[in-house]
């Protein structure tokens, strides 16, 4: 079973997202940030969920907090970070996405 963190943006809209996906989105969303980059961030809504997609303008002026529910970090994966910095460079930001789909989003 995963364990669902919320990714807070805005006036308290909360999105469930997986806790070790959200601990690698938070890390890509702070470097953008701290580059003063805003851009998009996009994911799927899964069926569990109510399905559909989500897409958000992320900017400094924007408050935005990743709460999480378990208690230790997970291990950070590298090369996922690099996927999502890599996707955030194109017109359509940044896509969130699974650690089985990073090998499909790095650049060649």
């Amino acid at each position: 079973m995963n364990i669902m963190g919320k990714l807070v943006y805005g006036a308290g809209q909360e999105y469930d997202l997986d806790d070790r996906v959200l601990s690698h989105v938070k890390l890509a969303v702070v470097a953008k940030l701290r580059r003063h980059e805003s851009f998009l961030l996009n994911w799927d809504v899964p069926v569990e969920q109510g399905s559909g997609r989500v897409s958000l303008w992320i900017s400094r002026e924007v408050p935005l907090a990743f709460q999480f529910s378990g208690s230790r970090p997970p291990a950070i994966n590298p090369q996922w970070l690099e996927a999502l910095m890599h996707t955030s460079q194109r017109t359509g930001g940044m896509v969130v996405m699974t650690e089985d789909q990073v090998e499909a989003h790095l650049p060649d």
